[in-house]
């Protein structure tokens, strides 16, 4: 009996972890929809993307108008602080989305809430982790089977971690901080959405790396 397909809704689809996992899905043809603001509608980034959900996440009524009939959403998005001078805040970007989108993936029948968050986000110390794990509540506490990815340091495009966590990673005991590639993190939110499992679930440590290695992905080979 086969399993019925996974049809995904992906916030934050414009950020490089979205472009990336917009990228792996299309090219395996995953139903996938990605979510774009008004704004960024007729941008270079989303103009070959086949389906788009153009609409602001304050837009409630819009919102759940185009995540009907979708089983999975995606939170991707959140911010950094050199982007505040841009109006960005933890408490909008991280936060207030994570808000908007859980309610509405209640209200459109979503059956399952994956959540980008952090390493840390589990004892959060300042105001990014704090962020996170308020956000992480939000997801744990909307009745939605939920899972929580919390990667550490990010690679690709340009994310570029200091020599000295890559240096510090590599210690045995250190070993579940590894940096991870954005391909990899990407190749995982598609498998933890195309399975729906694991359910109510943090993977973070050994238990995000065991998944990274069932998805094959190994990080782009650079010279």
């Amino acid at each position: 009996m086969e399993t019925p397909s996974r049809h995904l809704f992906v916030a934050g689809a414009t950020g490089a972890t979205g472009r990336t996992l917009m990228r792996q899905a299309l090219a395996r043809n995953v139903p996938v929809i990605a979510h774009v603001r008004p704004k960024s509608a007729d941008s270079d980034v989303v103009k070959d993307w086949p389906r788009k959900a153009v609409v602001e996440l304050s837009d409630g009524k819009t919102l759940i108008e185009m995540m009907a009939g979708y089983t999975t959403v995606l939170q991707l998005i959140g911010t950094m602080r050199k982007r505040f001078d841009t109006g960005d805040t933890y408490e909008t970007s991280d936060i207030g989305t994570t808000r908007q989108l859980v309610e509405a993936a209640k209200r459109a029948g979503v059956d399952h809430f994956v959540l980008l968050s952090s390493t840390g986000a589990g004892r959060p110390v300042g105001a990014y982790l704090k962020a996170k794990a308020e956000a992480e509540r939000l997801v744990r506490e909307s009745g939605i089977p939920w899972t929580i990815l919390r990667p550490p340091a990010f690679e690709g495009e340009y994310h570029h971690p200091p020599a000295v966590l890559r240096a510090l990673s590599k210690l045995p005991l250190l070993s579940s901080l590894r940096i991870i590639h954005l391909e990899q993190l990407a190749a995982v939110l598609l498998r933890v959405s195309e399975r729906r499992a694991p359910l109510n679930a943090v993977l973070e440590g050994r238990s995000l790396w065991a998944e990274v290695d069932a998805t094959g992905v190994k990080p782009p080979v650079t010279t």
